[in-house]
């Protein structure tokens, strides 16, 4: 299969049309818990070099900021009525802000910021939600979601952002906590998915526990696999990890090595030629026919700025064409998203910021799409509930063998020092459509 290269030319992305600041959570009036989730991202068209960063006010007094055009984090604030701001400062000195009227409340329960109650909501929709107890001392132990009675969602602890596939549809969707103490609270969030794109859509659950997985190893300039490679590139995976676990089976990934700048790729053919998940498509109905893909996917770290890249991939392969759908989250390499072009074979970057967080997990969700003249769409990425649309075509490749099918590769990039790191993966599925 042909690789992608970490040494990458980077093409500035094109200036938004609008400029501001876009809260995505919480929402203006809206009633929280004393833990508050933002979510938020930023544009501007009046300074050519961008956002340098973000940050969160709360009644006059600044208590967060972020490098970058986007921010996703969590705030205690006491009870009480306050009035909060979300700003952007840009390269060039300048600014623009939203305000958000909040009011915080001590007592037990489940407060979910998005979806609004009622919504109509297209999918994948998000669910930010948090949760609190006063009956348990201990805490809360977990959140879940359920639709139409049936749970579909798990995420330990008393926060959650996460995403949900569902067809068109009216839904009656819950939200519940359980408390360590055998308690439990919900809000129902009832919804309407509009659109009827997803209405075939099928997905391919927590991947990182399924078996398939083959590493290989990649050394610079030209980044060819290798699976004896010496001690230039190490590598290992744990499965089943229980802790730290969102769904107690997580993936444990570790790379280290002595050769600067060599990456490690991790990848599972799921769908047509040696399928791991039951669908050798060997009539070839399936693979020609879809379209849609969403990569979504959870991911822990202790030091993830010992990484150079991470990066989620999904290829698609029949009729001698080849479509990769490469992203990478640069972190050690500059905090920032790319997209692969597939014929000019280099990264290009998105101007969207990426950020992971350190000793949490992070949840990102990618949506592509192979088009009816067979352009390969980046469409979306969320990262920690915020949205960037991407909308950027690039053509297909042709491929010499005869390889038929679809794989989804998980990938880890070294530094400069070839730091050792690890990185737990839990949550990982596929959609399709």
């Amino acid at each position: 299969m042909k690789r992608l290269c970490l040494i990458c030319i980077l093409i500035a992305a094109a200036i938004p049309a609008f400029a501001g600041v876009t809260v995505t959570s919480p929402t203006n009036g809206a009633t929280v818990s004393t833990t508050v989730q933002y979510a938020a991202t930023a544009t501007t068209t009046t300074c050519s070099k961008g956002v340098a960063s973000m940050g969160i006010y709360v009644d006059n007094v600044l208590l967060y900021v972020v490098n970058g055009t986007s921010l996703g984090t969590s705030l205690t604030i006491s009870p009480g009525s306050h009035q909060t701001v979300v700003e952007e400062w840009d390269y060039c000195g300048g600014a623009t802000y939203t305000k958000l009227a909040i009011t915080v409340v001590a007592q037990s329960g489940v407060w979910v910021t998005s979806p609004a109650v009622n919504a109509s909501v297209t999918s994948p929709i998000s669910y930010v939600a948090t949760a609190s107890t006063s009956t348990c001392s201990k805490g809360v132990a977990s959140m879940g979601v359920y639709v139409d009675n049936v749970l579909k969602q798990v995420v330990n602890g008393a926060s959650m952002n996460t995403t949900l596939s569902l067809p068109a549809g009216t839904y009656d969707t819950v939200v519940e906590e359980w408390d360590f103490c055998g308690g439990a609270a919900y809000t129902h969030v009832p919804i309407t998915v509009v659109g009827a794109a997803n209405a075939s859509a099928k997905s391919l659950t927590q991947l990182q526990a399924s078996k398939g997985w083959t590493g290989y190893g990649e050394f610079p300039p030209v980044y060819a696999i290798c699976t004896s490679c010496g001690p230039g590139v190490t590598w290992s995976m744990a499965q089943n990890v229980a802790s730290p676990s969102m769904s107690g089976k997580a993936t444990k990934f570790s790379i280290g090595g002595t050769t600067p700048y060599a990456d490690v790729l991790w990848t599972n053919p799921v769908i047509g030629a040696y399928s791991t998940q039951g669908l050798p498509d060997t009539g070839r109905t399936l693979v020609p026919n879809l379209h849609n893909f969403t990569y979504d996917v959870y991911f822990y770290g202790t030091n993830l700025e010992l990484s150079q890249v991470l990066e989620f991939d999904i290829n698609q392969y029949f009729n001698g064409m080849g479509f990769t759908f490469g992203n990478q989250c640069r972190i050690a390499g500059g905090h920032g998203w790319d997209i692969w072009d597939n014929v000019n074979k280099h990264w290009v970057s998105t101007g969207v910021a990426c950020n992971p967080v350190d000793n949490a997990w992070n949840h990102v969700t990618i949506q592509v799409q192979r088009t009816s003249d067979n352009e390969l769409l980046y469409q979306t990425i969320t990262l920690n509930g915020v949205t960037a649309s991407i909308n950027r075509a690039v053509p297909h490749y042709s491929v010499a063998s005869s390889w038929y099918g679809i794989t989804v590769n998980y990938q880890m990039d070294g530094n400069s020092k070839q730091s050792p790191y690890s990185v737990f993966v839990d949550n990982l599925n596929l959609t399709y459509w």
